[in-house]
């Protein structure tokens, strides 16, 4: 086995993650968290047009790693929490889409990580849960993404329930994009992945990063910023190609 617990390579314009610690469900240890948000960060800087998050085994994953948590005190855990809200945060930082390749059980910490990717598909057999509300801990820093990807009752439901969802009620619910056959989750993946990345690279940067700063904002705040953007980036060469290439498309056709 691997020191590390991640891969990382590249598919054409893609990078892939993989998450490679199946043996332990895949946990969200302080390592792993570590070589995860390196590995975004990586990609992020790279070339790619996308990031594609998969893991190998049976789960997804199942959240933080309980054997880093036995013994610390509120310090350290605050540390360790913090250390984790980098990398789930680091997804939505990054300019590329980011997609998440679910192949069965995501929980507490795994589940949020779906709820912060981008975009996700997921397998029939797939299944969500924040188990959380039916023990000591309640599940409050997964509860941050999944609220904003589900809603407040339906989140408040899986938080307070701890009960898992099953892909069809994840996709109902907006959990995930796609539910597809198991066998067919790779490659779905990557088909709703390259529709995502198609056009300017650097103006889906510009939008994904703005989007993600006015999707909580009132809307007065909301169109202000959005009216910014907007106008700056149509400065870029690329919009500029954009609209000389509609013009003579239109002019064509007249």
């Amino acid at each position: 086995m691997s020191d590390r617990n991640l891969s990382e390579h590249r598919e054409d314009d893609f990078a892939v993650i993989t998450l490679e610690r199946p043996d332990i469900r895949n946990t969200l240890s302080e390592t792993l968290l570590s070589e995860l948000g390196d590995a975004l960060r990586r990609a992020g800087t790279s070339d790619a047009r996308g990031v594609i998050l998969a893991a190998q085994g049976p789960v997804f994953s199942a959240g933080h790693d309980f054997r880093d948590l036995n013994g610390r005190d509120t310090a350290a855990m605050t540390e360790l929490l913090t250390h984790c809200r980098k990398t789930m945060t680091a997804i939505q930082e990054i300019p590329q889409p980011v997609i998440a390749q679910v192949e069965g059980l995501a929980t507490a910490g795994g589940c949020q990580l779906v709820a912060h990717c981008d975009l996700a598909v997921a397998g029939e057999s797939s299944a969500f849960a924040v188990p959380g509300g039916r023990g000591g801990w309640f599940c409050t820093t997964p509860g941050v993404p999944l609220a904003r990807a589900v809603g407040r009752k339906r989140a408040l439901e899986m938080l307070m329930t701890g009960d898992p969802i099953d892909a069809a009620t994840a996709c109902d619910w907006g959990l995930v994009n796609r539910v597809v056959p198991d066998a067919e989750v790779p490659n779905a993946t990557r088909q709703l992945l390259a529709r995502a990345t198609r056009g300017s690279a650097a103006s889906k940067g510009i939008g994904k990063q703005a989007f993600y700063e006015h999707v909580d904002l009132g809307m007065d705040a909301a169109y202000d910023l959005a009216v910014g953007v907007m106008a700056e980036s149509s400065q870029h060469p690329d919009a500029q190609e954009s609209i000389r290439a509609f013009l003579a498309r239109k002019k064509r056709k007249g």
